[in-house]
Protein backbone atom coordinates (compact mmCIF):
# COMPACT_ATOMS: atom_id res chain seq x y z
CA UNK A 1 0.00 0.00 0.00
CA UNK A 2 2.82 2.55 0.98
CA UNK A 3 4.53 1.65 -2.41
CA UNK A 4 1.34 2.42 -4.41
CA UNK A 5 0.28 5.22 -2.48
CA UNK A 6 4.81 6.50 -3.20
CA UNK A 7 3.96 5.78 -7.38
CA UNK A 8 1.04 7.89 -7.00
CA UNK A 9 2.24 10.71 -5.43
CA UNK A 10 5.42 10.63 -7.88
CA UNK A 11 3.19 10.10 -10.93
CA UNK A 12 0.65 12.85 -9.59
CA UNK A 13 3.64 15.63 -8.99
CA UNK A 14 5.55 14.30 -12.20
CA UNK A 15 2.05 15.10 -14.51
CA UNK A 16 1.68 18.41 -12.05
CA UNK A 17 5.15 19.37 -13.36
CA UNK A 18 5.18 18.59 -16.72
CA UNK A 19 1.32 20.52 -16.78
CA UNK A 20 2.97 23.75 -14.99
CA UNK A 21 6.31 23.32 -17.90
CA UNK A 22 3.77 23.73 -20.41
CA UNK A 23 1.60 26.39 -19.11
CA UNK A 24 5.00 28.39 -18.79
CA UNK A 25 6.22 27.75 -22.09
CA UNK A 26 2.75 28.51 -23.58
CA UNK A 27 2.86 31.78 -21.75
CA UNK A 28 6.30 32.97 -22.81
CA UNK A 29 5.52 32.33 -26.29
CA UNK A 30 2.39 34.12 -26.07
CA UNK A 31 4.07 37.36 -24.57
CA UNK A 32 7.03 37.31 -27.34
CA UNK A 33 4.35 36.91 -29.78
CA UNK A 34 2.78 39.81 -28.13
CA UNK A 35 6.08 41.77 -27.64
CA UNK A 36 7.24 41.33 -31.30
CA UNK A 37 3.70 42.11 -32.63
CA UNK A 38 3.47 46.01 -30.76
CA UNK A 39 7.37 46.19 -31.74
CA UNK A 40 6.29 45.60 -35.52
CA UNK A 41 3.04 48.02 -35.02
CA UNK A 42 5.33 50.64 -33.60
CA UNK A 43 7.60 50.20 -35.95
CA UNK A 44 5.34 50.25 -38.95
CA UNK A 45 3.97 54.08 -37.41
CA UNK A 46 7.57 55.26 -37.23
CA UNK A 47 7.58 54.81 -33.71
CA UNK A 48 10.08 52.85 -33.33
CA UNK A 49 13.42 53.11 -35.93
CA UNK A 50 14.16 50.53 -38.41
CA UNK A 51 17.59 48.55 -37.90
CA UNK A 52 18.23 49.28 -33.73
CA UNK A 53 20.34 46.43 -32.71
CA UNK A 54 19.72 44.59 -29.12
CA UNK A 55 22.43 46.56 -26.45
CA UNK A 56 24.62 44.18 -24.57
CA UNK A 57 25.23 44.53 -20.99
CA UNK A 58 22.27 46.34 -20.13
CA UNK A 59 23.32 46.50 -16.32
CA UNK A 60 26.83 47.43 -16.41
CA UNK A 61 25.63 50.82 -18.89
CA UNK A 62 23.26 51.99 -16.61
CA UNK A 63 25.63 52.01 -13.22
CA UNK A 64 28.24 53.46 -15.39
CA UNK A 65 26.16 56.24 -16.78
CA UNK A 66 24.92 56.93 -13.30
CA UNK A 67 28.68 57.72 -12.57
CA UNK A 68 30.31 61.21 -13.75
CA UNK A 69 33.68 59.06 -16.01
CA UNK A 70 30.61 56.99 -17.30
CA UNK A 71 28.74 60.29 -18.51
CA UNK A 72 32.25 61.64 -19.94
CA UNK A 73 32.39 58.40 -21.46
CA UNK A 74 29.31 58.23 -22.89
CA UNK A 75 30.14 62.05 -24.60
CA UNK A 76 33.09 61.03 -26.06
CA UNK A 77 31.25 58.11 -27.48
CA UNK A 78 28.86 60.36 -28.86
CA UNK A 79 31.39 62.69 -30.07
CA UNK A 80 32.85 59.31 -32.40
CA UNK A 81 29.50 58.53 -33.81
CA UNK A 82 30.16 54.75 -32.70
CA UNK A 83 27.45 52.78 -32.51
CA UNK A 84 28.47 51.64 -28.65
CA UNK A 85 27.43 51.67 -25.46
CA UNK A 86 29.66 53.15 -22.62
CA UNK A 87 28.71 49.23 -21.24
CA UNK A 88 29.76 47.34 -24.50
CA UNK A 89 32.92 50.13 -24.91
CA UNK A 90 34.29 49.44 -21.05
CA UNK A 91 33.73 45.22 -21.30
CA UNK A 92 35.05 45.35 -25.16
CA UNK A 93 38.22 47.36 -23.58
CA UNK A 94 38.95 45.41 -20.14
CA UNK A 95 38.93 42.31 -22.13
CA UNK A 96 41.18 43.71 -24.51
CA UNK A 97 43.55 44.80 -21.83
CA UNK A 98 43.49 41.47 -19.95
CA UNK A 99 43.90 39.49 -23.69
CA UNK A 100 46.90 42.17 -23.80
CA UNK A 101 48.39 40.77 -19.98
CA UNK A 102 48.10 37.33 -21.01
CA UNK A 103 49.94 38.08 -24.26
CA UNK A 104 52.68 40.39 -22.82
CA UNK A 105 53.37 37.77 -20.15
CA UNK A 106 53.93 34.64 -22.23
CA UNK A 107 55.89 36.61 -25.05
CA UNK A 108 58.16 38.35 -22.56
CA UNK A 109 58.15 38.13 -18.95
CA UNK A 110 55.46 38.24 -15.86
CA UNK A 111 56.04 41.66 -15.37
CA UNK A 112 55.60 42.99 -19.06
CA UNK A 113 52.07 41.73 -18.46
CA UNK A 114 50.48 44.74 -16.42
CA UNK A 115 52.37 46.91 -18.83
CA UNK A 116 50.81 45.35 -21.86
CA UNK A 117 47.43 46.08 -19.97
CA UNK A 118 47.92 49.54 -19.30
CA UNK A 119 48.66 50.13 -22.93
CA UNK A 120 45.73 48.25 -24.24
CA UNK A 121 43.74 50.78 -22.15
CA UNK A 122 45.72 53.78 -23.47
CA UNK A 123 45.00 52.26 -27.20
CA UNK A 124 41.35 52.30 -26.43
CA UNK A 125 41.56 55.83 -25.52
CA UNK A 126 43.48 56.79 -28.02
CA UNK A 127 41.53 55.38 -30.28
CA UNK A 128 38.02 56.93 -29.46
CA UNK A 129 40.04 60.64 -29.47
CA UNK A 130 41.37 59.29 -33.22
CA UNK A 131 37.97 58.12 -34.01
CA UNK A 132 36.85 61.73 -32.42
CA UNK A 133 39.38 63.89 -34.40
CA UNK A 134 38.54 62.22 -37.87
CA UNK A 135 34.87 62.60 -37.30
CA UNK A 136 35.32 66.52 -37.14
CA UNK A 137 37.81 66.41 -40.07
CA UNK A 138 35.30 64.79 -42.10
CA UNK A 139 32.56 67.79 -40.45
CA UNK A 140 34.76 70.37 -41.30
CA UNK A 141 35.32 69.03 -45.15
CA UNK A 142 31.69 69.40 -45.34
CA UNK A 143 31.05 72.69 -43.80
CA UNK A 144 31.67 74.43 -47.27
CA UNK A 145 29.14 72.71 -48.62
CA UNK A 146 26.38 73.48 -45.22
CA UNK A 147 27.58 76.92 -45.86
CA UNK A 148 26.01 76.97 -49.58
CA UNK A 149 23.00 74.72 -48.73
CA UNK A 150 22.39 77.09 -45.82
CA UNK A 151 22.99 80.23 -48.19
CA UNK A 152 20.95 79.07 -50.72
CA UNK A 153 18.32 77.80 -49.13
CA UNK A 154 18.00 81.45 -47.10
CA UNK A 155 18.12 83.21 -50.32
CA UNK A 156 15.19 81.51 -51.44
CA UNK A 157 12.89 82.74 -48.28
CA UNK A 158 13.68 79.46 -46.35
CA UNK A 159 13.83 80.33 -42.20
CA UNK A 160 16.89 79.54 -41.18
CA UNK A 161 15.36 76.55 -39.12
CA UNK A 162 13.84 75.02 -41.93
CA UNK A 163 17.45 75.45 -43.83
CA UNK A 164 18.96 73.55 -41.36
CA UNK A 165 16.19 70.95 -41.54
CA UNK A 166 17.18 70.75 -45.37
CA UNK A 167 20.93 70.44 -44.90
CA UNK A 168 20.30 67.62 -43.08
CA UNK A 169 18.34 65.31 -44.83
CA UNK A 170 20.90 66.29 -48.33
CA UNK A 171 23.91 65.93 -46.51
CA UNK A 172 25.50 62.46 -45.22
CA UNK A 173 27.49 61.53 -41.89
CA UNK A 174 28.53 63.07 -39.81
CA UNK A 175 27.13 66.43 -41.35
CA UNK A 176 23.48 64.96 -41.71
CA UNK A 177 23.75 63.51 -38.22
CA UNK A 178 24.67 66.67 -36.32
CA UNK A 179 22.35 68.61 -38.11
CA UNK A 180 19.24 66.13 -37.16
CA UNK A 181 20.23 66.23 -33.69
CA UNK A 182 19.86 70.34 -34.05
CA UNK A 183 16.51 70.05 -35.70
CA UNK A 184 14.99 67.45 -33.26
CA UNK A 185 16.30 69.12 -30.21
CA UNK A 186 14.48 72.90 -31.91
CA UNK A 187 11.21 70.47 -32.65
CA UNK A 188 11.54 69.84 -28.88
CA UNK A 189 11.25 73.32 -28.34
CA UNK A 190 15.15 74.31 -27.22
CA UNK A 191 16.03 77.86 -29.08
CA UNK A 192 18.30 77.94 -32.35
CA UNK A 193 21.37 79.34 -30.08
CA UNK A 194 21.13 76.40 -27.50
CA UNK A 195 21.09 73.37 -30.29
CA UNK A 196 23.76 75.10 -32.38
CA UNK A 197 25.97 75.56 -29.63
CA UNK A 198 26.08 71.66 -28.33
CA UNK A 199 26.62 70.89 -31.97
CA UNK A 200 29.55 73.30 -31.68
CA UNK A 201 30.85 71.43 -28.17
CA UNK A 202 29.99 68.00 -29.39
CA UNK A 203 32.56 68.51 -32.49
CA UNK A 204 34.47 71.28 -31.67
CA UNK A 205 37.00 73.27 -34.17
CA UNK A 206 37.36 76.80 -35.28
CA UNK A 207 35.47 76.63 -38.51
CA UNK A 208 32.29 75.51 -36.67
CA UNK A 209 32.33 77.87 -34.00
CA UNK A 210 33.03 80.98 -36.71
CA UNK A 211 29.53 79.12 -39.13
CA UNK A 212 27.70 79.17 -35.26
CA UNK A 213 28.95 82.31 -34.38
CA UNK A 214 27.89 83.47 -37.80
CA UNK A 215 24.38 81.81 -37.67
CA UNK A 216 23.65 83.42 -34.45
CA UNK A 217 24.81 86.62 -34.69
CA UNK A 218 22.39 86.67 -38.16
CA UNK A 219 19.32 84.88 -36.31
CA UNK A 220 19.53 87.69 -33.11
CA UNK A 221 20.59 90.85 -35.14
CA UNK A 222 18.21 90.24 -38.59
CA UNK A 223 21.30 90.76 -40.68
CA UNK A 224 22.03 89.86 -43.78
CA UNK A 225 22.26 86.04 -43.38
CA UNK A 226 23.11 85.19 -47.51
CA UNK A 227 25.85 87.66 -48.07
CA UNK A 228 28.03 86.09 -44.75
CA UNK A 229 27.54 82.35 -45.53
CA UNK A 230 28.74 83.53 -49.49
CA UNK A 231 31.79 84.98 -47.54
CA UNK A 232 31.95 82.26 -45.09
CA UNK A 233 32.14 79.44 -47.80
CA UNK A 234 34.56 81.16 -49.73
CA UNK A 235 36.81 81.30 -46.80
CA UNK A 236 35.92 77.84 -45.62
CA UNK A 237 37.06 76.64 -48.63
CA UNK A 238 40.57 77.89 -48.73
CA UNK A 239 40.95 76.89 -45.00
CA UNK A 240 40.25 73.41 -46.17
CA UNK A 241 42.73 73.18 -49.02
CA UNK A 242 45.27 74.74 -46.32
CA UNK A 243 44.68 72.54 -43.95
CA UNK A 244 45.35 69.77 -46.48
CA UNK A 245 48.66 70.77 -47.38
CA UNK A 246 49.65 71.16 -43.69
CA UNK A 247 48.45 67.44 -43.36
CA UNK A 248 50.37 66.52 -46.50
CA UNK A 249 53.56 68.15 -44.72
CA UNK A 250 53.52 66.55 -41.58
CA UNK A 251 52.76 63.08 -42.62
CA UNK A 252 56.16 61.80 -42.17
CA UNK A 253 56.68 63.61 -38.94
CA UNK A 254 53.31 61.77 -37.73
CA UNK A 255 54.41 58.55 -38.84
CA UNK A 256 58.30 59.27 -36.92
CA UNK A 257 55.83 59.91 -33.82
CA UNK A 258 54.64 56.35 -34.15
CA UNK A 259 57.68 54.48 -35.26
CA UNK A 260 59.86 55.68 -31.90
CA UNK A 261 57.69 53.59 -29.38
CA UNK A 262 57.42 50.74 -32.06
CA UNK A 263 61.15 50.23 -31.93
CA UNK A 264 61.48 50.41 -28.60
CA UNK A 265 58.81 47.65 -28.66
CA UNK A 266 60.37 45.79 -31.39
CA UNK A 267 64.04 46.07 -29.86
CA UNK A 268 62.64 43.76 -26.75
CA UNK A 269 61.15 41.30 -28.51
CA UNK A 270 64.07 40.45 -30.73
CA UNK A 271 66.36 40.80 -27.77
CA UNK A 272 64.18 37.78 -26.24
CA UNK A 273 64.17 36.41 -29.76
CA UNK A 274 67.86 36.38 -29.57
CA UNK A 275 68.42 35.01 -26.13
CA UNK A 276 65.44 33.06 -24.78
CA UNK A 277 64.70 34.85 -21.47
CA UNK A 278 67.31 37.21 -21.33
CA UNK A 279 63.49 39.38 -20.40
CA UNK A 280 63.13 36.87 -17.09
CA UNK A 281 66.35 37.86 -16.02
CA UNK A 282 66.76 41.43 -16.73
CA UNK A 283 62.71 42.15 -15.15
CA UNK A 284 63.87 39.95 -12.19
CA UNK A 285 65.57 42.44 -10.37
CA UNK A 286 64.43 46.01 -8.99
CA UNK A 287 67.14 47.69 -10.74
CA UNK A 288 66.11 45.83 -14.33
CA UNK A 289 62.56 46.47 -13.81
CA UNK A 290 63.05 50.18 -13.31
CA UNK A 291 65.55 50.35 -15.96
CA UNK A 292 62.52 49.06 -18.16
CA UNK A 293 59.98 51.71 -16.70
CA UNK A 294 62.05 54.34 -17.84
CA UNK A 295 62.63 53.44 -20.91
CA UNK A 296 59.08 52.90 -21.83
CA UNK A 297 58.41 56.65 -20.10
CA UNK A 298 61.41 58.11 -22.59
CA UNK A 299 59.42 56.34 -25.53
CA UNK A 300 55.89 57.64 -24.55
CA UNK A 301 57.80 61.37 -23.64
CA UNK A 302 59.53 61.13 -27.51
CA UNK A 303 55.84 60.45 -28.99
CA UNK A 304 54.19 62.77 -27.19
CA UNK A 305 57.05 65.46 -27.72
CA UNK A 306 56.78 64.90 -31.44
CA UNK A 307 53.27 64.86 -31.92
CA UNK A 308 53.61 68.52 -29.63
CA UNK A 309 56.26 70.61 -31.90
CA UNK A 310 54.38 68.85 -35.54
CA UNK A 311 51.03 70.15 -34.33
CA UNK A 312 50.34 73.29 -36.73
CA UNK A 313 46.55 75.03 -35.91
CA UNK A 314 45.51 76.59 -38.96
Amino acid sequence: MELDSLITLTTGITLLTCGLAVAGLHAYAMGKAQRQALVDRLSATGQIPQGVRRRRFPKLDRRLRATKPGRKLELRLAATGLDITPGEFFVYMMSTAAGLWLIGQAALAPFFGPIAGLLGIWAALQFLNWQRQKRIEKFINQLPELSRILANATQAGLALRTAIGMAAEELEAPAGEELGKVTNQLALGASLDEALDEMAERLPSRELVVLVTTLVLSNRAGGQVVGALRNLTETLEERKETRREVRTQLSQVNMTSYAVPVLGIGSLLLMNSVKEGALDRMTGSPFGQAAVIIAFGLYAVGFILIRRLSRIDV
